[in-house]
């Protein structure tokens, strides 16, 4: 950098183009690759997923970048939550590089779909003298489309390390808006120990948030934990509307309040005497109700004395009876009676509270245990707890859908399942991952699963069905969505036009047959169904019309008949048809 050398041996630069900017190598072109559009499609795979034609829930295999593209039509604003935990970017992990020129063909080579010399799939080592760059230039353009996708209440919420927290937030702040940025938590990820650095264990990761829209995002609703519940909701309602309920009890009078008109006033108890905060002046009368302008150094009330009539005809009010009381009766004596108001836990709970910035409920420990009773074998998967713990605060929505693009093992879908059955709730999953390759050496590789796509969607076949085990006494337990459609990243079904010049004859007898061959009519349908922005878990149902195959996608939504002559009488059969499903 010729002007930072300048600037250190004391040369005088013109600062006057300077300004606030953060940018790398390879930016510009980032951001040019997320406005290509991808020339592949989604190919449809009915066997290797589960519950094809009542689920909607989907899990994609291919580079997420491409994904993003193609499902930007279809989902453009409707995605609630995205959570991703991308590679941490330690020296050790994986970073995928894009290909500007033609990313799909790229991703074709390192998946070993067409022969290859190279492969782009690699470890980022720090020796790297890009080692920065090749992150932010994997990162950028996928968060660009990804908030494209988010409904204008949505979140995103990113798991990072250390080493890219800082690059990482100052991409949301571009890509999101600084405004938009709702915070960073702490996860503690192990209890003890922690991995070892140079100054520091390390025992902790974050969660960086960001809302589309900050002004219309709602706040976020923590659950109550059940410490609190044991410890502090720990009374029991013996009668009434109420009975069996747990509340906590907190004094009607706070010795921390300050001191504000129509707040000082008599409350009679049970035996007929009255009460009132401790303090210099009293109401002028002896009678319930009975008010009283305070001084600085009286106490006062939380509730005014209307409020407190609506709450003790609620039975929201109890008297009790001690020895060491704090509040005076009409002659100044102190009383043996205090009087509280009953906090409902479930009515703090409907309310939530906000949650903390700091976690230590979910550490790594758990997801290995969550693996291991599936008998799935897989590293750093985060624990099912915390994706459900993310999805609970937001407002306990119960009909959203939830993406992930980088998916790993499938976790945010097992989360989206169980805590469907936990609630009743519908929310549906968008799962993308890219079929990388296991190592040879690994567990997972020696169990048969020959990259991490197959890892994932064992998973939640067997969460599934573990989960509705689990929970077979609920009711409604056999509608819970455990399945998936898999579709799969691959170039277009429709044939590219690359004309022999020489030959143009017989170039043009080629392509008679506009499709590529080994493609399937579902195929050219889902091609179809991407095109049109359609969603993509739209049943897709089969009739013949005048002995002509004709799709329904979403019950008459869209018709699509492939063959080479449609007739009148096909065209009246779909026309019939459609009036038929609607």
């Amino acid at each position: 950098d010729f002007e930072k050398l300048q600037q250190v041996l004391g040369e005088y630069v013109e600062d006057s183009n300077e300004r606030y900017n953060f940018t790398w190598n390879g930016k510009g072109r980032a951001l040019r690759l997320s406005q290509t559009p991808s020339l592949g499609t989604l190919r449809p795979c009915k066997e290797e997923s589960k519950d094809w034609d009542t689920t909607q829930n989907l899990y994609i295999e291919g580079d997420n970048l491409e994904v993003l593209k193609l499902l930007q039509k279809s989902y453009y604003g409707k995605v609630k939550m995205i959570y991703i935990d991308p590679p941490y970017n330690t020296g050790k992990d994986f970073v995928y590089k894009d290909d500007f020129h033609d990313n799909l063909e790229n991703y074709k080579k390192i998946t070993g779909q067409v022969d290859g010399t190279g492969k782009p799939i690699c470890t980022n080592t720090e020796t790297s003298g890009r080692y920065h760059t090749d992150w932010l230039n994997m990162m950028y353009p996928r968060l660009r489309l990804a908030r494209n996708l988010l409904t204008d209440d949505g979140v995103i919420f990113i798991s990072i390390g250390q080493d890219e927290l800082s690059n990482l937030q100052k991409c949301c702040n571009e890509i999101f808006g600084e405004n938009n940025f709702l915070g960073i938590v702490s996860r503690q990820m192990k209890s003890g120990g922690g991995s070892q650095g140079k100054y520091f264990a390390h025992n902790i990761d974050y969660i960086v948030a960001y809302a589309k829209t900050y002004d219309v995002a709602r706040y976020f609703k923590g659950e109550i934990s059940e410490d609190l519940i044991k410890n502090v909701y720990n009374q029991v309602e013996k009668s009434g509307e109420r009975k069996g309920e747990r509340y906590r009890s907190m004094g009607l009078y706070q010795s921390s309040l300050g001191v504000r008109p129509g707040l000082r006033y008599y409350i009679q108890c049970p035996d007929g005497t009255l009460v009132i905060p401790p303090g210099e002046t009293f109401p002028a009368k002896a009678v319930e109700g009975e008010k009283v302008l305070p001084v600085s150094t009286d106490g006062v009330w939380r509730w005014s004395y209307d409020k407190y009539l609506n709450e003790l005809k609620s039975g929201n009010i109890e008297f009790k009876q001690s020895a060491q009381g704090v509040l005076i009766d009409s002659n100044g004596i102190p009383s043996k009676w205090n009087i509280y108001t009953k906090i409902w836990l479930k009515d703090r709970q409907n309310e939530g509270q906000i949650p903390t910035d700091l976690i230590t409920k979910y550490e790594n420990r758990h997801s290995s245990k969550e693996l291991s009773s599936l008998d799935i074998p897989f590293d750093f998967a985060k624990p099912v707890g915390l994706i459900k713990h993310l999805i609970y605060i937001m407002q306990q929505e119960k009909d959203m859908l939830i993406l992930d693009f980088f998916s790993g093992s499938s976790t945010t879908a097992h989360a989206v399942m169980q805590l469907n059955a936990e609630d009743g709730g519908n929310r549906k999953f968008i799962m993308v991952q890219l079929p990388e390759s296991t190592d040879e050496k690994s567990e997972a590789y020696n169990a048969g699963y020959k990259n991490i796509c197959e890892i994932g969607k064992e998973r939640i076949r067997r969460a599934g069905e573990k989960i509705k085990e689990e929970n077979k006494d609920k009711e409604n337990i056999k509608n819970l969505d455990v399945g998936f459609k898999v579709l799969k990243l691959d170039t277009s079904n429709i044939r590219k036009w690359q004309p022999d010049y020489d030959n143009l004859e017989q170039s043009l007898l080629e392509y008679v047959d506009n499709f590529v061959e080994g493609r399937t009519e579902l195929d050219v349908v889902y091609e179809i169904m991407v095109k049109y922005g359609l969603d993509l878990t739209y049943p897709v149902d089969e009739f013949t019309i005048a002995d002509k195959k004709v799709y329904s996608i979403g019950f008459g939504m869209l018709m699509i008949c492939l063959d080479n002559e449609i007739t009148t009488e096909v065209a009246k059969g779909i026309i019939a048809k459609i009036k038929e499903l609607s």
